[in-house]
């Protein structure tokens, strides 16, 4: 494995970083209690790769679960306890906990613990995520084309 071709040619480095405090607003808010901090998106980090903070409330929620045929995506468990399934079987991950799902490989998370939990999620590479997320948040009722529709457009794939 080598480093990839470089992509900043210039000779000085430049003042480009983007902070984002701990106490700022969540992004998204969905009926069920979940809140949801961007930290980096696709279209920030140029399709490199997009970084959100998800935090559960105590009742019951996460999807069931799927696949993605042209994105990863890693959990990081922060706090709590959050069920994961890695393709086989169900896990209690719990604080420092790490799983990597490869493009395919099936997965899904859920907060079924009682307590509040709090992940770090990674998608590579970074893909328009944001309005997924938004349009189920808020609660908006598919027919089955749309549903179909709607996944297909944001490459998720229900086992």
């Amino acid at each position: 494995m080598s480093y990839p071709e470089p992509r900043y040619l210039a000779e000085q480095g430049a003042v480009s970083s983007v902070f984002r405090p701990a106490d700022a607003e969540p992004d998204l808010h969905s009926r069920g209690g979940t809140r949801g901090g961007y930290l980096a998106t696709g279209a920030s980090t140029q399709g490199q790769f997009g970084l959100y903070r998800w935090d559960m409330p105590a009742e019951p929620s996460g999807p069931s679960p799927h696949f993605h045929r042209s994105i990863t995506e890693s959990f990081f468990i922060i706090s709590g306890t959050v069920r994961l399934f890695n393709g086989e079987k169900w896990i209690d991950a719990k604080e420092g906990d790490f799983l990597y799902v490869p493009q395919g490989g099936v997965h899904g998370f859920r907060n079924e613990s009682g307590v509040e939990a709090s992940m770090l999620i990674l998608f590579t590479p970074g893909a328009p995520r944001e309005e997924y997320f938004e349009e189920l948040a808020a609660g908006r009722q598919f027919t089955p084309e749309e549903w179909s529709e709607f996944c297909l457009r944001h490459d998720t794939f229900w086992t």
